[in-house]
């Protein structure tokens, strides 16, 4: 019998491997959607989209979507769920039923769609010692993430809490392989405390509120999202700035992030300056694979947010916004929202080298290929979170007014795999329950969490 670590282990392997359907064949047949011309940059992918009576979210033919949680309903705890849905993940609790942590990108200016209700006034349910800033109860900061039990099953869901508080704009974050979630607070704001830091949450605790203890070893900066290589307990990390950088976390002690660790930096051996967003110039090619290394950075609390620029400076390579991250197979995929020449964004790809943290040479890195860059808004626009799909494509979600959730096979070909149409809102979220069954998603700006079933099994 597996004991639940076993369980929980095993469980993680398929949600961060994702290899459980195989990989599609590379004969992909040209397709449009039903609502717009795509003037043939396409694949077909799960076909064409089919428009929802309801007219809030379009899919494929045989897919459907529930949404299980809406913006100010109350929950399981007394509090009301939060809006700004962010980034999420999920979790295996039983043979029916999976945890699903989500980010809410909440500033404490946002009383209006915030847990304690408008203007705050249910705060006396949340106990000071569970924020991370209280403010003294003078508008405390009010990000953090909630934990969701589902049930599969019957599709309900069972619980809903909050499990993280106080924190600011958790915009993005990334799950663990020891199964937790790290949440990343968007934020450089100076307030009662400094914000810009990760944060862990265990999602086996039911019902209870994790520490809000800052992974402070995780450095202080624009934070979006990470990924984390299994093998080595190496954390990467993405910065959301225009001239962001791309980071990573080598742990003292493996799982154990409070444990302090080494901050370093991207590099490319090509051109120790080198630009990659490549807005005014080409400076890298698709599919170029570029030779890397790692810079080490200090006084990684940042107090005058200079980081990154200390780590340019010290031959470190610029990206242009790096928001969504996420493991594949023995490699991590990350995307630039506003890079490319038409700023429409680029995602990369970077496979880490075999010996990287081993040895005494703790600066050796991997290589970095450019995998997409979009030349028109159509075919990709502000990508943002992603994910690795159960049949080895990324899943990416937009953020724009009317955005849509792209395909993207191994073999770089785009298909459209769903669109918002009612609301003006970014797609935020996207990861797939640990089976492959059910995939999540959130409407952001409606506040709104859909679980989405259908035929994905088709895609091998």
């Amino acid at each position: 019998m597996k004991t639940r670590r076993q369980f929980l282990k095993n469980s993680l392997i398929v949600t961060a491997g994702f290899t459980g359907f195989g990989i599609l064949s590379n004969n992909i047949i040209a397709s449009c959607s039903s609502r717009k011309n795509d003037n043939g940059l396409f694949s077909k992918g799960f076909g064409e989209l089919v428009n929802d009576p309801k007219g809030i979210f379009d899919l494929p033919k045989g897919f459907t979507y529930k949404i299980i949680t809406k913006q100010g309903q109350k929950m399981s705890d007394g509090l009301i769920s939060p809006g700004a849905n962010d980034a999420m993940a999920t979790f295996p609790l039983d043979k029916d039923r999976i945890y699903i942590v989500r980010n809410h990108e909440l500033s404490y200016t946002h009383t209006n769609i915030g847990a304690f209700g408008n203007k705050n006034k249910n705060l006396k349910l949340g106990k000071p010692e569970y924020f991370n800033d209280y403010n003294k109860g003078k508008g405390p900061s009010i990000g953090g993430t909630t934990t969701i039990i589902y049930n599969q099953t019957t599709q309900e869901v069972e619980k809903e809490y909050m499990s993280l508080f106080g924190t600011e704009r958790n915009c993005a974050g990334g799950s663990t392989p020891w199964g937790t979630w790290i949440t990343c607070e968007e934020s450089n704001l100076k307030r009662s405390i400094n914000h810009g830091y990760c944060f862990e949450v265990n999602p086996n605790e039911e019902m209870k509120v994790s520490e809000p203890k800052p992974i402070v070893g995780m450095g202080r900066f624009m934070h979006e999202a990470i990924a984390v290589d299994p093998r080595t307990g190496i954390v990467y990390l993405t910065e959301d700035k225009g001239d962001g950088l791309i980071y990573r976390y080598i742990p003292n002690v493996k799982e154990k992030m409070h444990e302090g660790g080494r901050l370093q930096a991207l590099a490319i051996k090509k051109d120790k300056f080198q630009d990659t967003r490549n807005w005014n110039k080409t400076r890298i090619k698709i599919n170029e694979k570029l030779e890397t290394y790692w810079i080490d950075l200090d006084d990684v609390h940042s107090p005058n947010d200079d980081l990154r620029k200390r780590g340019r400076k010290d031959g470190a390579a610029v990206f242009a916004r790096g928001e969504g991250m996420w493991w594949g197979e023995n490699e991590m995929y990350f995307c630039c929202t506003s890079g490319g020449k038409a700023q429409a964004g680029q995602i990369f790809r970077y496979v880490p080298d075999t010996n990287e943290a081993k040895g005494k040479n703790k600066e050796i890195g991997g290589t970095l290929e450019l995998f997409i860059e979009s030349k028109d808004k159509n075919q990709l626009d502000s990508c943002d979170n992603l994910t690795v799909t159960p049949w080895g494509d990324l899943m990416v979600c937009e953020d724009n007014a009317h955005p849509r959730l792209i395909g993207i096979t191994k073999a770089g070909e785009i298909y459209k795999f769903a669109e918002n149409i009612k609301y003006r809102s970014e797609l935020t979220g996207v990861c797939f329950s640990p089976n492959g069954k059910t995939m999540f998603v959130n409407i952001q700006h409606a506040g709104l969490t859909l679980a989405i079933t259908g035929p994905w099994a088709s895609r091998s």
